[in-house]
């Protein structure tokens, strides 16, 4: 991957296509985590919450991302590095409230999570296909196709999910799958942070 050898043939996003390409994925998750938190609350599904908090997080990180393209690598990197630590910090959270549950066990809707789990694998695949042709570039715009990658992953699992909580009538395969999407969270935050870390490196050496 070009970071690795030189800042200067790194795309940075400083591309008016780009540029509207995450204005439209913006408004898109904006939407949908307004959709699925009111669809987690009513379903009562843990993986739903998670899913929505992705959106969320999302939609925080792409307009970062817009606010930040053409500025010095530092302080691109300082702000992927502040959306790696965002990210890690949902990991922790989604893994928390996880556990907890696992002790407070309340069986979800099931077809609530499918249909609305249809609805944001529909979203997230569209925000892929916009963002496809970005999906190599420095740690911050690298941190947008990982989210895009996150979400897509994430919402077939809340889809395998919805059926497992249909075949079994418990709780079990919605907190499994709630896990599993904590778990990449974390994974993509020690990636970006890393890449960040190392940008930033280079960059005052």
């Amino acid at each position: 991957m070009g970071v690795h050898c030189g800042h200067e043939d790194v795309f940075d996003g400083n591309d008016p296509h780009f540029r509207r390409a995450l204005i439209i994925v913006i408004a898109i998750n904006f939407l949908m985590f307004i959709v699925e938190v009111g669809a987690g609350h009513v379903s009562n599904s843990q993986a739903l919450w998670a899913d929505a908090l992705d959106f969320f997080a999302d939609a925080i990180t792409y307009t970062i991302t817009l606010f930040v393209i053409g500025k010095p690598l530092k302080i691109r990197s300082r702000a992927a590095f502040m959306k790696g630590l965002s990210l890690l910090l949902m990991a922790i959270w989604v893994l928390g409230s996880t556990v907890y549950d696992i002790f407070y066990l309340k069986t979800p809707e099931a077809h609530i999570m499918g249909v609305i789990g249809m609805m944001a694998l529909l979203a997230n695949v569209m925000s892929v296909l916009i963002l496809m042709r970005w999906s190599k570039g420095d740690s911050n715009v690298r941190s947008v196709w990982l989210c895009s990658r996150n979400d897509t992953i994430g919402n077939c699992a809340v889809m395998l999910a919805a059926f497992g909580v249909w075949g079994t009538g418990t709780a079990w395969p919605d907190l499994i799958v709630a896990a599993i999407m904590g778990s990449l969270f974390l994974t993509s935050s020690i990636k970006i942070m890393q890449q960040s870390r190392h940008e930033t490196h280079h960059h005052s050496s």
